[in-house]
């Protein structure tokens, strides 16, 4: 009966044993630096550019062909898609990966950006800066003013493909953080962002040269060319928006993309995510960092917060006309306005958010309806999200000659 009753213990306690692992894991809300390959990653919430999760977020590095990004907007902010773009023999001598286009020869920027964006070319990244900017020393000074922007805070654009290059003011290159806020603007910002996101989405195109006679009239060509999305996490999860991957020698694999589910978006960056035989290891990590963020945050709304204004109900407001001499009056208000527009937060259970309040210590009318009686500052982990006012919501008049005269005739008169 012992030996029995041993067993049954035994087989209860591995039963329960495999349901608490088996809850750990889909109820994870903890993901440590080791779990992850990547020397540097980031996990951003794409609607307020907050950072939800940093491996080493902010330490700057090479970011290879994720630069592209950079490059695909600036050329849909700064010039048309349907652009002529002949091509120099400094853009036809990128190494690989290219396009193959040959010097002299012309094409339309918008496939130029399918080109860049699907297959990740060098050739045409050159092509497209020179066009835009008449050299890639002038694009990079684009690219780094957009970035300063943006509000990146140690990035450095050289090239705009993104191999391995420095000069006397540093490499090129960028944080996770950074490029995650690249990322952030190209699909949220910008006014390209539709476009950008069409092309990125796009799983394959076609497009051939042009040929532009001494009229100016453009007929196709003879080179015919087929591009084939190359950002595989596109089809790997639910709501996979878009992304751009990359490699150089000194950057390793890279990567940086983004997704939507539940009106969430999220953005994971990664840099130095393995070298060759490792070309895997970013999909899985930018999985982990995704599921994470869908597993633990979730939107609190900031009007849904209470708030405590016993401050303003105590408010006495001196020299009031009130309804009968003698009586208090106290100040009608109302809570309104957003300093920065966010009226939500992705927050995790974890999280709390503290309401800080700077409320005037005394009122005298006359006041106007609008008038300022403090402010409320949301605070998460100590950093400001939101600031509201709180505003009068009636004009409150001043005791003069006319109101005390009808309200002495009410009361011993009338």
């Amino acid at each position: 009966m012992k030996k029995r009753f041993l067993c049954f213990l035994l087989c209860v306690v591995m039963a329960f044993a495999g349901t608490i692992c088996v809850n750990a894991e889909e109820g994870n809300n903890v993901l440590n630096e080791n779990d992850l390959y990547a020397r540097s990653a980031v996990l951003m919430d794409a609607e307020s550019g907050r950072i939800l999760y940093s491996k080493n977020g902010n330490e700057q590095m090479p970011m290879a062909s994720t630069t592209k990004i950079m490059t695909c907007i600036i050329a849909l902010e700064n010039a048309g898609f349907d652009d002529v773009v002949t091509v120099s023999e400094y853009a036809a001598s990128m190494p690989d990966v290219q396009l193959n286009i040959k010097a002299n020869e012309n094409y339309y920027l918008g496939d130029l950006l399918y080109s860049l964006m699907l297959e990740s070319h060098n050739d045409t990244a050159v092509a497209i800066a020179e066009h835009v900017s008449g050299s890639v020393e002038e694009f990079a000074k684009l690219m780094n003013t957009k970035a300063a922007q943006i509000g990146c805070k140690s990035t450095y654009f050289i090239t705009p493909n993104g191999l391995d290059q420095s000069d006397e003011k540093g490499k090129h290159s960028t944080t996770a953080s950074d490029l995650a806020l690249i990322m952030s603007y190209c699909i949220n910002k910008s006014p390209m962002r539709d476009k950008f996101l069409e092309i990125t989405r796009t799983q394959n195109y076609s497009l051939t040269n042009k040929v532009v006679d001494e009229n100016g009239n453009i007929r196709n060509g003879s080179r015919n060319f087929s591009c084939y999305n190359r950002n595989l996490f596109l089809n790997m999860m639910e709501g996979a928006l878009t992304g751009k991957t990359g490699f150089t020698a000194d950057a390793g694999y890279c990567y940086v993309g983004a997704l939507t589910r539940d009106e969430r978006t999220y953005i994971v960056a990664l840099l130095a995510c393995g070298w060759p035989n490792n070309k895997n290891y970013k999909w899985a990590d930018t999985k982990k960092l995704m599921n994470y963020g869908i597993d633990n945050y979730n939107y609190v709304y900031l009007d849904s917060i209470e708030t405590n204004t016993d401050e303003i109900k105590k408010l006495k407001v001196e020299n009031a006309q009130s309804e009968n001499i003698g009586d208090t009056v106290y100040p009608e208000y109302k809570i309104e306005g957003n300093d920065n527009n966010t009226d939500r937060i992705l927050m995790s259970s974890n999280e709390n958010i503290e309401l800080k309040y700077d409320i005037v210590k005394e009122l005298k009318a006359p006041i106007n309806e609008g008038e300022l009686l403090g402010t409320i500052e949301y605070l998460l982990n100590g950093e400001l999200i939101s600031r509201k006012n709180i505003v009068v919501s009636k004009k409150i008049d001043a005791i003069n000659i006319t109101w005390c005269i009808a309200n002495v005739l009410e009361l011993y008169i009338i």
